[in-house]
């Protein structure tokens, strides 16, 4: 359910700064610029920003601001989409005099004087069009922000293939429609894909490791994904390519970042692995959660104790 205070505290500031999760996907830019689309186009007169990192993939729904520090003085930050504090992408939003969290991910750690979660919702995107379809006399929506939360949808649904998509799923999409946004502009934008993506995904085909409980993995070092001249987002974007695969549950690609920091993106199509992640410092959904490693040296222990989780639930 809509925490009301929600749209008591966007109606009472004047100055509303949007933040999101660090490494952002379609979801994260589908809530961010669809939450701005809709203050802006409700409300003239009010300063709304996104702040953030820059997503290319997702880059056709909007540009993040780049805004002083003076700005966040009597304003109120809204973070969308990200579950632990330490996720959030710029840590100015404590900057704001108050903060909402909006998000759909199982909760880990608590954050924000105002909260909405419901991890009922396939995206976070479809709460923020929940959101303006609940406060619809109040609240007004223009074509950008209908856009930005289709593809929000789109992509975090998986193109509506993922537990969790339902009817209310398909009517707000279809919502989002009667706003102008073109389904063949979208699917050209995220179906593109360039020759370096194309010899990755052969690579990642070619390398992935499998063990005898059911788990599929391959590791992307920085030299690795630097090879093929690819963002970390589109290397990270892989996981699907080892999913779905008949006997093997549950997949994960293992991504080495900028400054060794290294990173799980972890899939399931059987067992719920968001316990799992937990243990190694992620979380997010039931069967898509990130995780991460201090080091390399700790892969073989994430792998043991990924099967040792995968038996135990047979």
């Amino acid at each position: 359910m809509i925490n009301p205070i929600i749209i008591k505290k966007i109606k009472e500031y004047d100055r509303i700064i949007i933040h999101g999760h660090q490494r952002p996907d379609g979801d994260c830019y589908g809530a961010q610029f669809g939450l701005k689309s809709i203050i802006q186009n409700s409300f003239p007169n009010k300063e709304v920003y996104v702040v953030g990192e820059t997503s290319d993939f997702v880059s056709f729904v909007g540009t993040p601001d780049k805004i002083e520090d003076a700005l966040y003085e009597g304003a109120l930050s809204i973070v969308v989409d990200t579950a632990t504090e330490e996720r959030i992408s710029d840590k100015r939003y404590n900057l704001g005099k108050e903060t909402i969290k909006i998000d759909h991910h199982i909760p880990v750690n608590d954050y924000g004087k105002y909260k909405w979660v419901d991890t009922s919702y396939p995206s976070c995107a479809q709460m923020i069009a929940h959101f303006y379809k609940t406060y619809k006399k109040e609240l007004k929506l223009g074509y950008e922000g209908a856009l930005a939360m289709y593809v929000g949808i789109l992509t975090d649904t998986g193109r509506f293939r993922f537990r969790g998509v339902s009817k209310q799923t398909h009517e707000i999409a279809g919502m989002l429609l009667t706003h102008g946004v073109d389904v063949e502009f979208v699917d050209s934008k995220l179906s593109i894909e360039s020759l370096n993506m194309i010899r990755l995904k052969g690579y990642v085909l070619s390398n992935f490791k499998m063990t005898d409980a059911g788990f599929i993995y391959v590791t992307l070092d920085r030299k690795t994904i630097e090879s093929f001249n690819v963002t970390d987002e589109q290397a990270a974007s892989m996981v699907s390519v080892i999913g779905g695969i008949e006997g093997y549950p549950v997949w994960a690609i293992i991504l080495e970042y900028p400054g060794s920091e290294i990173r799980i993106r972890l899939r399931s199509n059987g067992p719920v692995i968001a316990p799992l992640a937990n243990e190694f410092s992620g979380g997010g959904h039931a069967k898509a959660s990130g995780a991460k490693l201090d080091s390399w040296a700790e892969l073989d222990r994430f792998i043991a104790r990924t099967n040792e989780y995968i038996n135990a639930l047979k």
